[in-house]
C-alpha cells in the first residue's frame, strides 16, 4: 500500500526531499542551543565573564535565527509537497474511476467514491505532511537530544530509557483500539454522503411529498452515529495527552532531583543540569509529537486502505490486445445472449436472446417494467459484457472493438437524461466538440429543440444549471437527443427518451429521423405503442426473454402482450376484454 501511494508523489519529489533536509538542519540548531546555554551559564554568567556572555549570546541568537529559517523552509516545502501529492492522488483516483465499467461503479456507491476523493484523500494528505515534517523531526530530535544528554551525564540520561517503554506501550494500546473505530466511521461517512446526495437530487420530490422531517431524521440518525463513533475514538486518543504529561513531568522531576544530588557532590554543573532539563523537554516533546503523528497515521490508515481499494479495482471492461477501430456499419446481432448483473449464469436477467438488426432499420422495443429493455441495449455499446453468447456490431464482436471507437459510433439517450452546468452549446458539444453553430442548430431542429432554445435568454448561450434543473423534462429530453445526433453515429438508441414529450412533438421527431437518418440504425425503447408503430420490426420482451418479433400489424394480429398494450392505450383495456 505504501509503495502504491508513494508513486503519486511524482514531480513533487524535490519538495518532499527538501522538507526533511531543512527539518534536520532545524533540529541541529535546536539541539546545539541547550549545549551552548550550559557553557554560557558555567563559563559566562557564574564567573561574570562578559566576553564569553557576548560571544555565546551572539551564537545563540544566530542559532535561533537559523532554526527559524530552516523551520520556515521546511514548512513551505512540506505544504507544497503534500498538496501536490494530494493533487496527484486525487487525479489518479478520479482517472481510475473514469475507466470503471457500469459494473465497477455499481460495486461502489456514489457517496463512497465521493468520500474517497475528498475526505479520505484529505486525511492522507495531512498524514503525509506530518510524516515528511514531524515524522522526520521527532526521531532525529530524539536521537540527537539523547546523544547530547548522554554526553553530559550518562547516569541521568538513563531516566529517558525507563520512560520510553511506558510511553511506547501506552501508545500502542491506544492505536490498536482506535483504528477499527476509524475504519467503521468512514463507512458511515459513505452512508451520510449518499443520504445528502440523494436528498439534494430529489429535493423537489421531498418537498412535494412533504418529507422534510423524514429526511432530517434520516440525516440526524447517521450524523449521530458518526458523532458517537468519533467520540469513542477521540476518547481513546485523549489518553495520549495525560500519558505524555505524566512521562514528561516524571522525567523532569527525576532529573531535577538526582541532578541536584550530583551538583552537591560536584559531579554536575548548574549549566549542565539546565541543559539536561532542556534535552529532557526536547526528548519528551519529540515523543509527544511523534504520538500525534501516529494518531494521524491511525486515522489516515483507514482512508489509505479505502483509496487503495478503489485504485486496485480492476475494470471488467477493457480494450482487447489488438482492437478493431473501424465500425463497418450499423448491423447488430445478438447470438444466444444471456446476461447477469451478478455475473452468475444461474441468475440471468436476459436469456436466449437471438436478434438480428440490419443497418438502417428502425427497431422498437416494448415490454413490461422489469423486462430488461434497458439492459438489452446497454450491451450494444458494451456498458456491460454479456455473461453468455455474443453481441456483434458491424459483424464484429463488441469485445473486439476499441471501446472509444465503438462508443463513438453508438449514440445513446438514456432514461435518466443528464445535462451539465454550462451553456446549451457546451452541452450540445458533448456530441461533437468541434460542432459549429449550424450543425448544432440542425441537430436541434431534428430533435424539435430549436424552437424553445430560440426563446431562451441568449438562445444557444443560455446557461443550463447543474442537472438541467432550469429546463422542463421534455426540453431536457430533446436537448439530449440533439446532443446524441451531433455524434453522427451509425447506431442511435433512444431508451424511453421521449416519455416527457407530447405525442405531436414525438411524431415530428420520428418524421425527422426518417428523412435525415436513413442509414442510421435506430432502436427505440418506448412505453407508448404510438412511438414504435412505424418501426421495421418490434421486439416484445417478457421477463428477460424475447416473446415475439414482428411489425405492428403482425404483432397486433398474433401477440397477446402487444395486443394488451395496444388496446389499453387506444381503446381501453376493459372495452377490448369485453
Amino acid at each position: 500500500m505504501i509503495k502504491q501511494l508513494s508513486a503519486f508523489i511524482g514531480e513533487y519529489k524535490k519538495d518532499v526531499l527538501l522538507s526533511p533536509t531543512f527539518v534536520i538542519l532545524e533540529v541541529i540548531m535546536e539541539v546545539l542551543i541547550p549545549y551552548a546555554m550550559a557553557y554560557l551559564i558555567d563559563f559566562g554568567i557564574e564567573p561574570g565573564d562578559m566576553n564569553v556572555i557576548i560571544k555565546l549570546g551572539a551564537c545563540l541568537v544566530v542559532a535561533a535565527l537559523l532554526s527559524l529559517l530552516f523551520g520556515a523552509l521546511a514548512g513551505c516545502y512540506a505544504a507544497s509537497g503534500s498538496a501536490g501529492y494530494a493533487k496527484n492522488l486525487r487525479k489518479g483516483l478520479y482517472y481510475k474511476i473514469q475507466d470503471y465499467s457500469f459494473y465497477n461503479i455499481d460495486k461502489f456507491s456514489t457517496g463512497s467514491l465521493i468520500t474517497r476523493l475528498t475526505t479520505d484523500i484529505t486525511n492522507v494528505q495531512m498524514a503525509f505532511m506530518m510524516i515528511i515534517r514531524l515524522g522526520v523531526r521527532c526521531p532525529v530530535m530524539l536521537v540527537f537530544a539523547l546523544i547530547m544528554s548522554f554526553s553530559i551525564s550518562a547516569r541521568l540520561s538513563l531516566i529517558f530509557l525507563l520512560i520510553l517503554p511506558v510511553l511506547a506501550g501506552g501508545l500502542y494500546l491506544i492505536i490498536r483500539k482506535a483504528h477499527p473505530i476509524f475504519e467503521s466511521v468512514f463507512r458511515t461517512y459513505d452512508k451520510l454522503n449518499n443520504v445528502v446526495q440523494e436528498n439534494l437530487r430529489g429535493i423537489r420530490v421531498v418537498k412535494s411529498f412533504v418529507r422534510e422531517d423524514y429526511e432530517k431524521e434520516k440525516f440526524r440518525s447517521i450524523s449521530q452515529r458518526i458523532y458517537e463513533q468519533f467520540s469513542k475514538a477521540e476518547k481513546l486518543l485523549a489518553f495520549n495527552g495525560p500519558l505524555m504529561q505524566l512521562c514528561i513531568y516524571s522525567a523532569i522531576l527525576l532529573i531535577s532531583w538526582f541532578g541536584a544530588v550530583h551538583i552537591v557532590a560536584g559531579n554536575l554543573t548548574t549549566g549542565q543540569l539546565v541543559s539536561l532539563i532542556s534535552y529532557a523537554m526536547q526528548v519528551l516533546m519529540s515523543l509527544m509529537m511523534l504520538s500525534l503523528v501516529f494518531v494521524m497515521i491511525t486515522i489516515s490508515q483507514a482512508s489509505a486502505e479505502r483509496i487503495c481499494e478503489a485504485l486496485n479495482e480492476t475494470p471488467d471492461i477493457t480494450n482487447p490486445a489488438e482492437p478493431q477501430y473501424t465500425v463497418a456499419n450499423g448491423d447488430i446481432d445478438f447470438e444466444n445472449v444471456g446476461f447477469s448483473y451478478a455475473k452468475d449464469a444461474g441468475k440471468l436477467c436476459l436469456s436466449h436472446i437471438d436478434l438480428h438488426i440490419r443497418s438502417g432499420q428502425t427497431v422498437g422495443v416494448i415490454g413490461g417494467t422489469g423486462s430488461s429493455k434497458s439492459t438489452l441495449v446497454q450491451l450494444i455499446p458494451r456498458f456491460y459484457d454479456v455473461t453468455q453468447g455474443a453481441v456483434k456490431v458491424g459483424g464484429v464482436d463488441v469485445r473486439d472493438y476499441d471501446l472509444q471507437a465503438l462508443r463513438q459510433q453508438v449514440a445513446m439517450v438514456l432514461q435518466k437524461n443528464i445535462l451539465f452546468s454550462g451553456t446549451v452549446k457546451d452541452n450540445l458539444r458533448w456530441g461533437d466538440a468541434g460542432a459549429g453553430e449550424e450543425e448544432m442548430k440542425e441537430a436541434c431542429v431534428m430533435a424539435q429543440a430549436d424552437g424553445f432554445v430560440g426563446e431562451f435568454p441568449g438562445g444557444y448561450d443560455y446557461q443550463i444549471e447543474q442537472g438541467g434543473n432550469n429546463v422542463s423534462g421534455g426540453q431536457r429530453q430533446r436537448l439530449c437527443i440533439a446532443r446524441a445526433l451531433l455524434k453522427k453515429p451509425k447506431i442511435l438508441i433512444l431508451d424511453d427518451s421521449t416519455s416527457a414529450v407530447d405525442t405531436k412533438t414525438e411524431a415530428l421527431i420520428r418524421q425527422a429521423f426518417q428523412s435525415n437518418l436513413a442509414g442510421v440504425t435506430k432502436i427505440i425503447i418506448a412505453q407508448r405503442v404510438s412511438s414504435i408503430m412505424d418501426a421495421d420490426q418490434i421486439i416484445v420482451l417478457d421477463h428477460g426473454e424475447i416473446n415475439a418479433i414482428g411489425n405492428h400489424q403482425e404483432l397486433l394480429a398474433n401477440n397477446a402482450i402487444y395486443q394488451e398494450v395496444y388496446y389499453s392505450q387506444t381503446k381501453g383495456g376493459d372495452d377490448h376484454a369485453a
